[in-house]
């Protein structure tokens, strides 16, 4: 592929949508027509971010040693904190003795107590070179101290829903206090792409970084084999082998869809980097996404009792997209399950009902039906006809 499409990809992915991690927990894609690949590694999951689906797994449940993969979280928090203007990225903070000294045989960025660095630089340290000294140095800028920031990663990961997950340090080195699945791997990935695209495209993306006059390369092989892979995070351990989360974004009919690929336990570098461009690749090739109901778009009007009006627009808060075996999009079913009868007051994006897609008469997914409009009680005449009215429904 070309430079200029490359250029292209990495210009579009933050434009990519992330499905309905707004309106749904992950749904699994159950309308299987095709075995999953035969995938070297303990454990994997491929995600669908754009409609919030797992195409496939296996293992995925089983708890691993995340090693780096913790560094994700680690950046998750700093985004926070940027976003909030908490941090400030070009804010110069001194190294501490802690970072510094932190395994010399682990990764580093190379900081020094005696020389400033940068927020921005620390997040290239961290995320490019996957410096153990640039997670505990953010870390502390963020919360004062190590131990205080690993309170805020093992509550984040729980408002996440990451309910296998636990942490123990910010960096990864190996804690038997330090743990995961691939499941909440894919589903923290996910909303780091979704809640800060522009960091995305900024650091994880990049190829090398040079700090202290020391060049590394990301160790994301990837990022040289396809240019529609943009990102993200590899992980080694002794105990938890060669991991990767790797995340691509390529066309969908008239938009783009991004898939999201969590592997751990390979036996090396290659390996890791060969089987995530095969799950990728497998998803891309068999599954498609579809787009069913725009934002805000009233997909039905439902009666409403005891209300200021008697009708209720329904729908979702988010475009709505559910990812199907290839060629299968026109034997999709919506069915709409509600909640009756509807007695107000009701209020705005509250849930009314639950929409089942089926396929072939078996389940692909469910999401919540949601007001569009909040409906107030009627007068106290109004509500004692309708309540009469409904002793005979």
């Amino acid at each position: 592929m070309n430079k200029s499409l490359s250029v292209f990809f990495q210009t579009i992915c933050t434009t990519i949508f992330v499905g309905v991690a707004s309106l749904a927990p992950v749904n699994q894609v159950s309308a299987q027509t095709l075995p999953k690949p035969l995938i070297e590694a303990k454990s994997w999951i491929l995600l669908d971010a754009t409609s919030n689906q797992v195409i496939n797994s296996d293992n995925a449940s089983l708890q691993i040693e995340p090693a780096s993969l913790t560094k994700i979280m680690t950046a998750y928090l700093v985004f926070n904190a940027l976003k909030e203007r908490r941090l400030d990225l070009n804010q110069q903070i001194t190294v501490s003795t802690r970072a510094w000294k932190v395994d010399a045989s682990s990764s580093k960025m190379f900081i020094d107590p005696a020389t400033p660095v940068s927020i921005g630089d620390l997040l290239y340290g961290l995320i490019v070179q996957s410096g153990n000294d640039a997670s505990v140095a953010l870390a502390e800028a963020v919360a004062g101290s190590e131990e205080a920031f690993v309170v805020q990663m093992n509550r984040e990961a729980a408002r996440l829903g990451m309910k296998a997950t636990r942490y123990a340090n910010s960096h990864g080195l190996p804690s038997p206090d330090n743990f995961s699945t691939a499941y909440d791997l894919s589903i923290l990935a996910s909303r780091l792409i979704a809640d800060h695209p522009e960091f995305y495209k900024t650091y994880y993306s990049t190829k090398s970084f040079t700090y202290n006059k020391i060049t590394q390369a990301n160790r994301n092989r990837l990022l040289w084999l396809d240019p529609t892979v943009d990102g993200m995070k590899t992980g080694h351990t002794e105990a938890a082998g060669y991991c990767l989360i790797s995340s691509a974004i390529r066309p969908n009919g008239s938009g783009f869809r991004r898939l999201i690929s969590v592997v751990t336990g390979t036996k090396s570098d290659q390996i890791r980097a060969q089987e995530s461009l095969k799950i990728l690749n497998w998803g891309f090739l068999n599954y498609d996404t579809v787009k069913l109901y725009d934002k805000a778009q009233a997909i039905e009007t439902l009666d409403v009792w005891k209300g200021s009006q008697a009708k209720l627009k329904v729908g979702f808060t988010q475009d709505l997209y559910v990812t199907l075996p290839k060629g299968s999009a026109t034997r999709l079913k919506p069915t709409l399950e509600r909640k009756d009868p509807l007695v107000a007051p009701i209020a705005a994006n509250s849930k009314v009902g639950t929409m089942k897609m089926m396929l072939d008469g078996k389940p692909v997914a469910e999401f919540p039906v949601l007001a569009l409009e909040e409906v107030s009680q009627a007068s106290i005449f109004g509500r004692a006809w309708d309540s009469i009215r409904l002793l005979f429904k």
